[in-house]
């Protein structure tokens, strides 16, 4: 091992460039100045330019400056397996730990990120969305770097890293100059996936390059050779060295150290045979270099080939058939002849079963690659039942994926095993390619439903089309289970609800319920059926639907969580309806009088969501943000941290903006746009965080910036088919009000009603469009204005809530004759004053007070204003106060 390593030492000529940088890296790194700085470097270049070699003398001179390692490799053979990088960066460090030292030190993001590291087992419950993971994982890197700092981390192979971590570590990248930790990838750029091209650009935005690689020159080998084997080594036998290995490091040290173990002298005369010796490296030649060591050998290492990195000798024997000796001398064998590399311990026989690797990854492609097709797939048949007996389904699984169908009944088992296990650990991807294979195997006849429905399931959240596809084929399938059944048309149903087709879902369940024999499975089907009728922005019969759902309602006694759900769709029909608040409250508070999860695995998070928001419209914001915090901490402990996230960001600023504290809501806005932008543009969460955000920057008086989101984001027509609230539609006609569009805006209002007030929503505390129009249309036709202000203010008073009321008198008297202006504004402020919507009182106090010229009430609306954070309105206030100081002056 000693002369090993001094090959490797050698191997660095002509890289003084590169360890400049390192060194260079490693300073910032380390440095207590300003200047101190994490940062990553980026070793890029074809298969043995010394990348792995470069990658030992980073890791010397990094623990010579006391760093801390994390270091990884990816492996051909394991791209298909989740978080295998991933776990070799992190597990190390927390490995071993009693669960008590992991909860305290993951924290809240242990059922999260544990599972993907393989630290514990999943969890019961909804899976964590991939994006949730990522960021549990960066914490988790971040927590370490700043624990353990300076912190070194080294990620060899990097194009062959499984697209999971690979994903996560070049995500995570930018941050690495902001910590302690200093961030060396080596890859090969011809292989590097897409999802990992910041690892190309990122240097180049921090002022370098991506650190390239060339061959040596012909004067290194040179150098090199007569290092090895002798200073009398003959120039043209040094030139000819040079010449059969290209320059390239690894080609060149293994050909010299053949030379010398072969006694070959370094002259002229000998230079013909470093051709037939550097063929023997590689390609035809490594493998008649392999079968010359003996079938049992071959067959060891074929079974090392198949099983990729840091192998176990125990298992490489059992899936080669050897016994232990016959094991134990393969693997001396084969590393005499340079294929095998031992770790120090086994070389001193300290541990017998340490990982074996291959010399260079070029080796063990070349030997992969030799392997009989029929012979690699039963290998990895035989590789799949050893590990799966010793390491379980989901390392049996990446094997399993090499093999040829065989209507194998343990093989969809076990795939189906590994894909649960992948799916509640965060990595669906690998799920869906796991059952994909179970299907070709192909399952039992009554089990196709169930792996179909399960690929679905896994497909979920990254291709919903083709969820909808599995799941419909699922039940085109003819299987006997009732439950599987009502599973999968649910589950398509919500599939094609988040998808945007609300009519398709609903239609769907109504072809169902009547083949649903069983009374609590038939009501669950009502309940979704109701639910997505309700979101449905262009719902046929909504006065029918009302109807049926407020029948069956009533006489429900909220029993079990079906039953619960139900009543809370009642509560928001009739909050949209303008019921009396109190019916509404009434109904919801039945919802409510038991823990009401938010994250129920089988179920959505919608009527929880609707529970929460009737007690904002019905003016009991305090209520419902006491259930939003409830809900978001439980998306974070679930690690759902994409569209469920963004929704609670989202309607928490919609809460906040009611309650007139516009500073906070902005903030929750745009982080729940943030999120929304990972799920994508135009999906139902996006058009919630966007209509959310427009509103809050209008209420605020910055109409450029509503505009300038409202362009950048596409904001218009064609508007969802989900229902959103604020309504999107009316959202945009107060976004051309505010630019002075009346005669738009007034279109988009009319539109509005048409498609409204058919479906009998007419609480304008829910969808103030009759109050906008009334302000659109009264400079031209006054009368209609004051129709439309009086209709609000009769269905405001209807619902009950002061804050609707207190709004509806306030538009009533601007479109009032001046006579009547004065009484209509001092009830909206005696209103207004006993609620929680301190926006609408500020309004209504600047409306008032300039309409009696009184500066105590300006002076109120002006301080409501800033407390509000309604810059716009108070600076109005503060201009009328100065107006009025004149005049009186």
């Amino acid at each position: 091992m000693t002369d090993r390593r001094n090959l490797t030492r050698r191997a660095l000529f002509e890289r003084e460039t590169e360890l400049v940088s390192v060194d260079e890296a490693l300073d910032r790194l380390t440095g207590t100045g300003p200047d101190a700085a994490g940062g990553l470097l980026a070793l890029s270049g074809p298969a043995g330019l010394g990348k792995t070699t470069l990658l030992a003398e980073v890791r010397r001179r990094a623990l010579a400056r006391s760093c801390t390692l994390l270091a990884a490799r990816g492996g051909e053979q394991e791209q298909s397996q989740p978080f295998h990088v991933a776990r070799q960066l992190i597990q190390p460090q927390l490995a071993g730990r009693p669960e008590s030292e992991l909860r305290a030190a993951l924290g809240g993001w242990y059922a999260i990120v544990g599972p993907a590291l393989g630290l514990c087992a999943p969890e019961q419950g909804a899976p964590p969305d991939p994006q949730g993971l990522r960021d549990g994982l960066d914490w988790v890197l971040t927590h370490l770097t700043v624990q353990r700092a300076p912190v070194v981390l080294l990620l060899d192979d990097a194009h062959w890293a499984d697209p999971e971590s690979l994903g996560w570590l070049a995500a995570f990248a930018p941050r690495a100059e902001h910590l302690p930790l200093l961030l060396v990838v080596a890859y090969r750029p011809d292989e590097l996936p897409v999802h990992a091209e910041a690892f190309r650009t990122l240097p180049g935005r921090a002022g370098r390059r991506p650190l390239a690689l060339a061959p040596l020159t012909e004067a290194a080998v040179a150098t090199l050779v007569r290092e090895t084997v002798g200073a009398h080594a003959e120039d043209a036998f040094c030139r000819e060295a040079w010449a059969v290995t290209t320059g390239n490091p690894f080609e060149a040290v293994e050909l010299t150290a053949k030379v010398r173990a072969r006694g070959i002298t370094p002259v002229e005369s000998s230079a013909p045979l470093l051709h037939d010796l550097a063929a023997a490296q590689r390609g035809s030649g490594l493998v008649a270099r392999l079968q010359s060591l003996g079938p049992s050998t071959v067959r060891f290492a074929w079974a090392c080939a198949v099983l990729g990195t840091a192998i176990p000798r125990q298992i490489a024997a059992r899936v080669a058939g050897l016994g232990a000796e016959e094991a134990a001398g393969a693997t001396w064998r084969l590393r005499d002849a340079r294929i095998l590399s031992t770790p120090p311990a086994e070389a001193d026989g300290e541990d017998a079963d340490a990982g074996l690797e291959f010399v260079h990854p070029l080796i063990a492609t070349a030997i992969y690659r030799a392997i009989p097709d029929a012979l690699r797939v039963a290998l990895h048949g035989k590789a799949a039942a050893v590990v799966d007996a010793g390491l379980g389904s989901s390392a049996a699984a990446r094997h399993l994926l090499e093999t040829h169908p065989e209507n194998d009944p343990w093989v969809v088992r076990t795939l189906r095993e590994a894909a649960a296990e992948n799916l509640r650990a965060g990595a669906p991807e690998a799920a869906r390619r796991q059952l994909a294979r179970a299907l070709q195997e192909p399952p039992d006849f009554g089990e196709r439903a169930a792996v179909l429905y399960e690929l679905g399931c896994a497909s979920l959240l990254t291709e919903p089309a083709t969820t909808v596809n599995h799941l419909r084929a699922a039940l085109a399938e003819p299987f006997d289970d009732p439950a599987l059944r009502q599973g999968i048309v649910i589950r398509l149903a919500q599939v094609l609800a988040h998808s945007d087709h609300l009519r398709a879902a609903s239609e769907l369940l109504a072809a169902e319920i009547p083949r649903t024999h069983d009374p609590r499975a038939r009501l669950r089907l009502q309940s979704e059926q109701f639910m997505w009728d309700a979101f449905d922005a262009a719902e046929p019969d909504s006065p029918a639907r009302s109807r049926r759902l407020a029948k069956l309602a009533d006489r429900l006694t909220g029993r079990d969580l079906t039953e619960r759900y139900v009543i809370g769709l009642r509560a928001w029909d009739a909050c949209l309806r303008g019921e009396p608040r109190e019916v509404s409250l009434h109904h919801a508070g039945r919802v409510l009088e038991r823990p009401f999860s938010w994250a129920q695995e089988d179920r959505g998070f919608e009527v929880p969501v609707l529970a929460a928001m009737v007690h904002m419209y019905a003016d009991r914001p305090g209520r419902a943000e006491e259930l939003f915090e409830a809900g978001t901490a439980e998306f974070e402990r679930q690690g759902w941290h994409g569209a469920h996230l963004s929704f609670a960001y989202s309607l928490r600023a919609y809460i906040r903006y009611r309650r007139g504290r516009l500073t906070e809501a902005e903030e929750l806005a745009r982080a729940g746009l943030r999120l929304a932008e990972r799920v994508g543009r135009r999906t139902p969460v996006h058009w919630y965080a966007l209509t959310i955000l427009i509103t809050t920057l209008l209420a605020r008086g910055r109409t450029e910036d509503a505009w300038g989101l409202a362009r950048d984001h596409e904001y218009g027509e064609p508007f969802p088919a989900a229902v959103v609230f604020p309504d999107s539609q009316t959202v945009y006609a107060q976004l051309l009000l505010a630019a002075g569009d009346h005669k738009a805006a007034a279109v988009e209002l009319e539109a509005v009603d048409r498609r409204l007030t058919p479906r009998g929503i007419q609480n304008p505390a829910w969808c103030p469009w009759q109050l906008l129009l009334a302000r659109t249309v009264a400079p031209e036709d006054p009368a209609r204005a004051r129709a439309l202000a009086a209709e609000a203010l009769h269905r405001a008073r209807a619902f009950g809530a002061p804050s609707a009321i207190g709004q509806a008198l306030r538009v009533s008297a601007e479109v009032a004759p001046q006579e009547a202006r004065a009484a209509l504004l001092t009830e909206a402020v005696t209103l207004l004053e006993d609620s929680p919507a301190a926006y609408e009182l500020a309004r209504a106090l600047a409306a008032l007070g300039t309409e009696l010229r009184d500066p105590d009430l300006l002076t109120r609306a002006r301080l409501t204003a800033r407390t509000c954070g309604a810059d716009a309105l108070e600076a109005r206030t503060a201009q009328a106060l100065t107006a009025f100081a004149r005049g009186a002056t």
